[in-house]
């Protein structure tokens, strides 16, 4: 007849034993089929030296049947071995100890110890280990069913009744296992640093520890950046056990451990000197218990000289490096209660789990963090950090990129002031939103911003555009639009290079989509471009905008911009039609048209609101190039000050008038040009057809001319030259009043 083998089913913290109901009143004494142990397994066997396979008896449902009392008596002897302890649970000598539980076993209320084994104690006459004591006030059937529901699970390891809603302790190896599995997808879904952290943190508190504290190299090496400064740690986080659970979740308020003991632990910084018993723990990686005497003198200079103290005693605290792949970038000290059972020895190996998953987690997050940080920086760059501020017109700009997570792209705007008032208007996009296309986009747009510096004609500066594509390779192709706005005028220069185009916003709220030739891609190669003018009254709004806006998966581009304009002409009815909407507002109302499934792509978007100059405001007039000429330009810069009401400056303007028409008169062989613009300043432009740009110089003593330019750039406001097609201009600014 085969011994009655009595087993111990392990229960998980987290989840009920499956094939035992709790309130049975067998409990955890279910007989168990032993398989036989394999051969070379380094699995300690249990129950005995020789294991036999199981009866078919055994495998049967009727295997499982309960241990009554007494039948260790009427059972065969069994060769026994002591089986292995279990994680905190001493070994238990063969036979028992006569007449009680062992040293370490506690027995509960109900006739059964605890301490490890469920089973209970051997009997007083030396029976079996792992059959029941028969409680003499037990009824002859077995427990009472009733005492044993109401009697709360005594812990395991202390004999004491678990408090309800406090975390029970992992009892074995599967529950660590569990543990470290869960805890570990928790801290890889984060995606930058604080998420790791925050990840580590919940994932430990409570079900492992009391409380953590996290403390973080400052400031955090990135790749192969060598770090430079002594090591500095600053406490990144800390997290404890909260003073009422969430009753909705399934849980209940726990106990909490004393404020003293854990809240008033940590110091917000501490600096690691080298050779200090800090720096040893640190460069020996592994977790320690801080009752070692490295770790309790590596703990005054972690925590402050006067917070040590605060830590509990035992191995209740373990401090554990994180390494990252190259260097230790901080550590992570876990703590627990003293109404909680200590830490054991296998608890090192999950600290130091949580503490290589977490520190990678932050080295990656770091790295990547830097390098989102790299091409935002460079996106940003490459786009106009702040619009400027052009005469007769009103700038305001939008981008979007496809994702967030990678904010590169190839769209691009930009605003360009010209000589006489004028600005030119850029929009493009490079095929593509990647580092590449940022790349090759920000060539593109130095280079228009050259060619606009030349005042050269749109549709030529589409063809230096497309030439310079080419140069960058083969396979490099864009959609440029380009504009210039002449505010004096009240007309739009527009050249196209297959772009989509652009929509104009009038006063009284019409919306019309403007007819301009389409034009091939720049990078195609040897196309003509070819520019159309139209009027731009006072009051419309132009606006440019990429193909991100337009069109998607869900519609195609011309359903798009019927689409945009229908909203532009939406918002100005609200206005009403002798008010525009407010430029800012109109661009955020045209990005309220995109839909879920709209963001395909970058989005680059310029709204410019076109007030021009009055005719009033302007003055012009034509100079031969002789000697008389400076004289009759004071007397007709005189006469406009007096009509516009401007007297206190007629001074100044006369003096420097004289000092530019007179450099422009010397060399000119064409008639020369003076305006005068009254916006919010007063400019005065002078043009020759001489392409050589006059260059500020000191005279000396002795020298005749060469002040001219001297006297202007001391009084005027601001002023420069710029190279025309024709020649150059000469311009100033002065303040009004």
């Amino acid at each position: 007849m085969d011994s009655t083998r009595v087993t111990e089913h392990p229960t998980s913290f987290d989840r009920p034993s499956t094939g035992a109901d709790p309130t049975d009143p067998r409990g955890a004494l279910l007989r168990t089929p032993v398989p036989p142990r394999a051969s070379g397994s380094g699995l300690p066997a249990q129950g005995g030296a020789d294991q036999t396979p199981p009866t078919a008896g055994e495998d049967s449902p009727g295997a499982f049947e309960h241990s009554q009392p007494g039948a260790e008596q009427a059972a065969e002897p069994d060769t026994h071995r002591p089986r292995p302890a279990s994680e905190g649970v001493p070994a238990q000598p063969d036979g028992g100890q006569p007449g009680g539980a062992p040293p370490d076993v506690t027995p509960s209320a109900d006739g059964v110890s605890s301490g490890g084994v469920s089973a209970g104690s051997a009997s007083a006459g030396g029976g079996q280990a792992g059959l029941v004591r028969p409680d003499p006030g037990a009824p002859a059937g077995g427990p009472d069913p009733g005492r044993r529901a109401a009697s709360p699970d005594p812990d395991r390891r202390t004999g004491q009744p678990t408090a309800p809603g406090r975390p029970t302790p992992m009892r074995r190896d599967g529950d660590r296992l569990r543990f470290v599995g869960a805890a570990t997808r928790r801290i890889a879904r984060g995606m930058d640093l604080d998420e790791i952290v925050m990840g580590l943190c919940r994932a430990t508190v409570p079900t492992f520890a009391d409380a953590i504290l996290v403390y973080l190299r400052e400031p955090l090496p990135v790749g192969d950046e060598r770090p430079t400064g002594p090591l500095v740690l600053r406490l990144r986080r800390t997290d404890r056990i909260p003073a009422e659970r969430d009753t909705e979740g399934g849980f209940t308020p726990a106990p909490q451990p004393e404020p003293s003991e854990l809240e008033t632990v940590g110091a917000e910084l501490c600096e690691v000197r080298p050779g200090s018993a800090l720096a040893e723990v640190l460069r020996g990686v592994r977790p320690v218990f801080t009752d070692t005497p490295a770790a309790r003198a590596a703990l005054p200079e972690l925590l402050g000289e006067d917070r040590d103290f605060a830590l509990p005693d035992g191995r209740r605290a373990i401090l554990a490096p994180l390494r990252g792949r190259r260097r230790v970038i901080g550590a992570a000290l876990f703590l627990r209660g003293p109404e909680r059972i200590a830490f054991e020895a296998d608890d090192l190996l999950v600290a130091a789990q949580l503490a290589t998953h977490s520190a990678l987690g932050i080295d990656k997050a770091v790295l990547y963090g830097r390098e989102a940080y790299i091409a935002d920086e460079l996106q940003r760059t490459m786009l106009p950090e702040n619009l400027p501020r052009c005469t007769g017109v009103r700038l305001a700009s939008r981008y979007l990129p496809a994702a967030e997570t990678a904010r590169v792209g190839g769209d691009w705007y930009d605003a360009i002031p010209l000589p006489g008032s004028r600005v030119a208007l850029v929009v493009g996009d490079v095929m593509g939103h990647s580092m590449t296309s940022a790349a090759i986009m920000g060539q593109l747009r130095t280079t228009a911003q050259t060619l606009a510096g030349l005042d050269l004609p749109p549709q030529e500066v589409l063809h230096h555009l497309d030439e310079q594509a080419q140069r960058l390779g083969t396979d490099r192709m864009a959609t440029c639009l380009y504009a210039v706005y002449d505010p004096v005028a009240h007309r739009i220069t527009v050249a196209n290079a297959g772009h989509p185009p652009p929509v104009l916003l009038h006063l009284g709220g019409h919306a019309e989509v403007l007819r301009v030739p389409a034009g091939a891609p720049i990078g195609v190669g040897g196309v003509d471009f070819e520019a159309v003018e139209l009027d731009a009254p006072a009051g419309a709004t132009l606006l440019l905008y990429t193909d991100g806006l337009v069109e998607s998966r869900l519609r195609d581009v011309w359903t798009g911009i019927e689409q945009l304009r229908e909203r532009l002409a939406a918002t100005a009815q609200l206005t009403g039609p002798d008010h525009p909407p407010p430029l800012e507002a109109l661009c955020d109302e045209v990005l309220d048209m995109l839909g879920p499934g709209d963001r395909d792509d970058d989005i680059a978007l310029l709204a410019a609101r076109f007030d021009g100059i009055a005719p009033s405001d302007v003055s012009y007039w034509f100079l031969d190039p002789e000697d008389a000429a400076p004289g009759k330009a004071r007397r007709l810069a005189r006469r406009a000050l007096a009509r516009w009401g401007m007297e206190d400056l007629t001074d100044a303007v006369e003096l420097l008038v004289s000092e530019v028409v007179t450099n422009a008169v010397r060399y000119a062989s064409k008639p020369v040009t003076l305006r005068l613009l009254r916006t919010d300043v007063l400019r005065c432009e002078v043009g020759d057809d001489v392409p050589q740009l006059p260059r500020l110089r000191q005279a000396r003593a002795t020298d005749e001319g060469g002040r001219g330019l001297y006297l202007v750039n001391r009084l005027a406001r601001r002023w420069g030259a710029t190279r025309l097609s024709t020649g150059k201009v000469v311009w100033f600014e002065l303040n009004r009043g």
